[in-house]
């Protein structure tokens, strides 16, 4: 996931589970998250709701929940502001259209755009309602 968006001409840093995520998100501002939710230690669910919890951290990032099973959790990341599931298997074309989606929809304060972790995958401005990419 981190060499497609890279190929795609964006930073990115990693996280190999969902407490290094967190730690990455406080010691750094990110633009855009991807997350996926089955992670070890902390699962993105957990992430999430940290950010909740964090606005500081929060302001600004857009995550995008990338999961093959996000279905059942639905209501509960909408209701903690994630507003794109990036359904798994995915193809290359699908990460970049979205990425392209992100980075041209202009925020308040955007810097350009970094990626997070290996697991973690996609959440698109937070003004649109929730949907399937």
């Amino acid at each position: 996931m981190v060499r497609m968006v890279e190929s795609a001409g964006h930073a990115a840093d990693e996280a190999c589970d969902g407490l290094e995520a967190v730690g990455a998100l406080s010691a750094r501002r990110y633009d855009v998250m991807l997350l996926d939710l089955s992670m070890p230690r902390m699962n993105g669910e957990g992430v999430v709701r940290w950010l909740s919890n964090h606005p500081d951290r929060a302001q600004g990032l857009r995550t995008v929940v990338v999961s093959a099973w996000a279905g059942d959790k639905r209501g509960a990341l909408q209701e903690l502001g994630v507003t794109t599931v990036l359904t798994k298997p995915f193809r290359r074309h699908h990460l970049t259209a979205l990425i392209s989606e992100i980075t041209s929809t202009p925020r308040p304060n955007d810097k350009g755009c970094a990626y997070l972790p290996r697991d973690a995958r996609p959440v698109i401005p937070q003004d649109r309602p929730l949907s399937e990419s």
